[in-house]
């Protein structure tokens, strides 16, 4: 009889298996596991052995992260941190507090900043001028839809009163036309662009360093969803290469290749040609991702009837589709047709629409090639497109954090919307009852990494720590703990083409986590107390809570 070399005792375990939920032993021999049970696992364990008591603490298969830019996250962790806070007078404090500390940056930049601290989410430059008037100063908000700066930041990119709006982005002005220091999507690059460039090194080194945090999370993988230069944010693609052929890439990566919304199909070949370099071990990228809208906040989320006003009129904007919708069903076709998948930012309920348009037109000119396309975020789904998802065989892949009565949520969206479409945010529950397969992700550094927040919101659509009284949002859209469990795990695994993954069967890689109590058995309100204290990929222990 081969013996393991590691078993866990003293369950429970959550397998993720319909048929069997629960075990109370596992065993693993090299990076797979090789049985799943109870008492009888026993019999696997050796001289050599490692046997983790678990104690009554929960083992789950490994959370992966369906949508996240974890090398611009990494970087962002050395760069001037703005999250945690909504304050502005905090804000002003980091920021003169970092350039202080940084006398040798020729910018400043970092970000995480949020758009319910200003008066219209609209901070001003005069604002950045007050604590650093003498070098420029660019900071991307918390969604990264938009940035921050400075007038010494619009100077150096040479923006005036005269510089036109580009067409997928808008500059927010002063009354005479000046720039006001805000700048929303495409803009942001016209200033981005002339900011130092990291380093290969600094890349790599972000990371690193959030490798570190996502696996102390319980993230064994996940899906990065943007390799390319976008916003004068330089391509990440050569961290995770780097990475993957030294041996220090212990997560399992599917990567993004970013489709360059000015240009068209002109660059399919090209995509080809850095999927077949690009991929090497636990690293590959064979997905393409288009950027089909923006976002609510800023109304640059496409929608199929136009925004309302602050007198609840309806104004002429429906918001932004940056690829052509005609053309984007070419551009998916022929994407569909050289195997790849391909991972749509759908937000608004047209964007959705447009998306799963082309999802269709690749079904019919193709067939069903099993290609694994899904569309991400999903604030906006209309009601007639919602069972489309399962008869395309399209994923939903959910951020579910953002799924709760919070600032942005009703002060900056759903006064814009009316009540009818409001009532359309983050359908979960309806996307799990028409049959959707759900995936789960967190857009971080957009918002927290941390999934068992996210199983939080999902399941409560509360956030963590919020009043009791706190209304829930749109509660018939819950996901029970299991459902959203699964989500984060085996719906992911499917949508990166894990099939070895996101499930604890005999034959499947040990990618486990071992949390401090079992959430299934504790009030639903209190499932963001849980505490990551393991993770393992392949069965080697890759976190261990000090």
């Amino acid at each position: 009889m081969t013996r393991a070399d590691l078993v866990f005792t003293g369950g429970p375990i959550h397998t993720g298996d319909a048929a069997r939920t629960r075990a109370s032993a596992l065993a693993v021999t090299g990076d797979r596991i090789t049985a799943v049970g109870h008492d009888e696992v026993r019999e696997l364990i050796g001289p050599g052995t490692e046997v983790v008591d678990l104690h009554g603490k929960l083992l789950i298969p490994g959370f992966q992260d369906a949508h996240i830019h974890a090398v611009y996250g990494g970087m962002e962790m050395a760069a001037c941190d703005l999250t945690g806070t909504v304050g502005v007078d905090e804000y002003l404090r980091r920021i003169g507090e970092y350039a202080a500390a940084h006398p040798e940056r020729e910018w400043i930049t970092g970000g995480g900043w949020s758009m319910e601290s200003f008066d219209g989410g609209l901070p001003t430059r005069q604002l950045l001028d007050r604590v650093v008037p003498d070098r420029p100063v660019l900071l991307a908000n918390r969604d990264h839809h938009g940035a921050w700066a400075n007038t010494r930041a619009l100077e150096a990119a040479g923006l005036t009163r005269d510089t036109p709006d580009p067409a997928d982005g808008r500059i927010e002005r002063e009354p005479d036309g000046t720039p006001s220091g805000m700048l929303q999507e495409g803009a942001c690059g016209l200033v981005g662009q002339h900011a130092p460039r990291a380093t290969a090194a600094d890349r790599l080194a972000g990371l690193l360093r959030a490798q570190q945090l996502l696996h102390s999370l319980g993230i064994t993988a996940w899906q990065d969803a943007l390799l390319g230069d976008f916003g004068g944010n330089p391509d990440p693609s050569d961290a995770y290469l780097t990475a993957a052929q030294d041996g220090t890439l212990t997560a399992r990566v599917v990567g993004a290749l970013w489709w360059d919304r000015e240009r068209g199909a002109e660059q399919i070949p090209e995509l080809v040609t850095r999927r077949e370099k690009l991929s090497h071990g636990r690293f590959r990228a064979g997905t393409v991702k288009i950027m089909q809208d923006g976002i609510a906040e800023n109304f640059t989320a496409a929608l199929t009837s136009p925004y309302l006003d602050g007198c609840g009129c309806a104004t002429g904007n429906r918001g932004l589709s940056f690829v052509d919708p005609l053309a984007l069903r070419e551009h998916v076709t022929a994407l569909d047709a050289l195997d790849f998948q391909v991972h749509f930012h759908a937000l608004g309920d047209r964007a959705v629409r447009e998306a799963l348009d082309a999802v269709e037109a690749a079904i019919a000119a193709n067939g069903r090639r099993g290609n694994r396309h899904h569309l991400a975020h999903l604030q906006l789904v209309h009601p007639d497109d919602v069972a489309r998802f399962a008869a395309l065989g399209a994923t939903a892949n959910l951020q579910p954090l953002w799924a709760a009565h919070e600032p942005q949520m009703d002060e900056l969206t759903i006064p814009f919307l009316g009540p009818e479409r409001a009532a359309w945010q983050y359908p979960f529950g309806d996307l799990l009852r028409s049959g959707a397969t759900l995936a789960a992700g967190s857009d971080w550094p957009v918002s927290s990494p941390v999934p068992l927040e996210g199983l939080h919101v999902a399941v409560n659509r509360r956030e963590p720590g919020a009043d009791p009284g706190t209304p829930v949002f749109l509660p018939e859209q819950r996901l029970d703990l299991a459902t959203a469990l699964a989500a984060y795990t085996a719906g992911t695994a499917h949508l990166n083409g894990l099939d070895d993954t996101g499930t604890l069967h005999p034959g499947h890689l040990a990618d486990l986590v071992v949390l401090d109590r079992d959430p299934f058995a504790a009030p639903a309100e209190e499932i963001a107390d849980t505490r990551v204290l393991r993770t393992y990929v392949g069965g080697r222990a890759v976190f261990t809570a000090p």
